[in-house]
């Protein structure tokens, strides 16, 4: 498990320490670039943080 701050996250991803907050509270669905940014940096792919439900309008993180 990575010991890394919202705030160190949001840097290196590009966005705000908000929109980290955010996606933790599945109040926020990133877009794909941003999606496939989170996946590269934890070396993991965008299935094992984000699933897609059909029939509905959002994804949700695992």
């Amino acid at each position: 498990m990575n010991k890394l701050t919202q705030e160190e996250l949001a840097k290196v991803l590009g966005v705000s320490r908000q929109t980290i907050l955010v996606m933790e509270k599945n109040k926020y669905v990133p877009s794909l670039l941003l999606a496939f940014r989170i996946a590269k940096y934890f070396n993991v792919s965008i299935e094992d943080i984000f699933t897609y439900h059909e029939g509905g309008n959002d994804a949700q993180q695992n």
